[in-house]
């Protein structure tokens, strides 16, 4: 019905030429309409994608250059958000929500996955990718991306939170790099005293996302544990995590940590170290390029290593990272999965590690001779990686971050004991998995 009237004109237009007593109109006419057809059958496939505003020059400059070039008939759309990731997430859960996501391709940190899946808004995929083929990535960037024991995310670059350590200072002084808790502040007082640094150990200790990627360390050094994620049992009063919250406390009363340290936040820490006021500090491995920077006063004078831990238990360090999944809802999962090889692959992610310090997810990049050569900490980082501890793979993990920063803020700022800030914080949590449940 949309097509009679232009075409009675031009019909009218051609009859009037002679057109129609040879027939022409028809061939025309199949003419117009396989044209039509083929062109649009070579439309390219456009995969949107969301993604943090200053995260975009490298995939805009060549990653999905590269990926386009390789692909003609798949285009890419990436959506500039904003920076804080909790923003990020609740852009992908209100599009989720509200029906049918924009996004065929979600980049979601590490903590994102199970929440999405267990919404039902992502694609499983498994039959994707063989066994083999993802022990060529970290073990624990792959079992980041799982719930329920299905794969939801395939990494794409990793992040571990690791502790520096003035390796000038402590080889100076004749101390080896701490391994335990006391030795981390027995090392620090000593050279307090000597006044070679003005504080021992900083850490991230204001309200917020870091604050339990800090202290997941430490509990997991303590030997203890947050929620666990076979049984959901929570082990946030059991002793471990009070002396966990002791070891952190101890550093401010006994002067190795500043008072100000429970404000504090990746940058304001990784400026103290950096000035060379501080021996210790733990933080992520962007820090290592910032701090080897010309200008940088301690430029080649740290070490890194995994996290210190209680004598008798093993070091951990909080696994981050962003990963590639598809939209249960997309309408180009084939094409989206080819997006997903490439930006994952070991091409991509040597290019995108050479170009913004990332820590890849692919175990062989870590001793990629050209890698290695601008990043020499690369061998040692891996060793932190395969150390690294998983914050709960719970779909409800938001809620119960918020729980945990509530009353570990409230303990180590002196507002509540650790015994009932912890008592409540167990019990609110074990009330929010059971809701869950129901």
């Amino acid at each position: 019905m949309l097509y009679r009237k232009p075409l009675n004109k031009l019909r009218n237009f051609l009859q009037k030429q002679g057109f129609l007593r040879t027939g022409v109109f028809f061939t025309l006419l199949f003419s117009i309409i396989l044209y039509s057809w083929v062109a649009f059958s070579q439309q390219p496939v456009v995969l949107t994608m969301l993604l943090a505003a200053p995260d975009s020059p490298p995939w805009k400059q060549f990653l999905i250059k590269n990926f386009e070039a390789k692909h003609p008939g798949i285009r890419i759309n990436l959506v500039e958000g904003p920076n804080a990731t909790n923003l990020l997430e609740d852009l992908y859960t209100s599009a989720f929500i509200l029906g049918e996501s924009p996004y065929d391709l979600i980049y979601m940190d590490t903590i994102w996955a199970p929440k999405f899946a267990a919404g039902n808004w992502l694609l499983p995929l498994d039959d994707r990718i063989s066994k083999n083929e993802l022990k060529a990535f970290s073990a624990k960037d792959v079992e980041a991306g799982r719930y329920q024991d299905k794969l939801y995310r395939i990494p794409m670059r990793s992040d571990v939170g690791m502790l520096y350590y003035r390796e000038d200072l402590l080889k100076e002084a004749g101390f080896k790099p701490p391994e335990t808790f006391e030795d981390l502040m027995r090392i620090s007082q000593a050279l307090q005293k000597k006044d070679k640094v003005k504080w021992g150990y900083v850490w991230q200790g204001r309200q917020y996302e870091g604050l339990v990627a800090m202290f997941v360390e430490v509990l997991e050094g303590s030997g203890g544990f947050w929620i666990n994620s076979d049984t959901g049992e929570v082990g946030l009063d059991r002793p471990q995590t009070l002396k966990a919250i002791e070891f952190l406390r101890s550093t401010v009363r006994e002067g190795v940590s500043p008072p100000g340290v429970t404000t504090y936040i990746e940058e304001d820490t990784r400026r103290m170290f950096q000035s060379g006021q501080v021996a210790f500090l733990r933080s992520w491995p962007y820090v290592w390029t910032l701090a080897n920077q010309e200008s940088s006063p301690i430029r080649g004078k740290f070490g890194i290593k995994t996290m210190v831990h209680a004598p008798g238990s093993t070091g951990g360090a909080c696994l981050g990272g962003w990963g590639v999944g598809i939209a249960k809802s997309s309408r180009h999962k084939e094409e989206a999965w080819k997006a997903i090889l490439y930006f994952t692959s070991e091409e991509a992610q040597r290019q995108f590690t050479l170009s913004e310090s990332y820590v890849p997810s692919r175990r062989a990049l870590f001793t990629d001779p050209e890698i290695v050569a601008k990043f020499p900490h690369f061998p040692q980082l891996l060793k932190v990686v395969d150390n690294a501890v998983l914050r709960p793979p719970v779909a409800q993990y938001a809620q119960a971050s918020d729980i945990l920063q509530r009353y570990l803020s409230a303990t180590l700022s002196g507002r509540m004991t650790p015994e009932r800030a912890m008592q409540a914080a167990a019990s609110e949590t074990r009330q929010l998995l059971r809701i869950g449940k129901s």
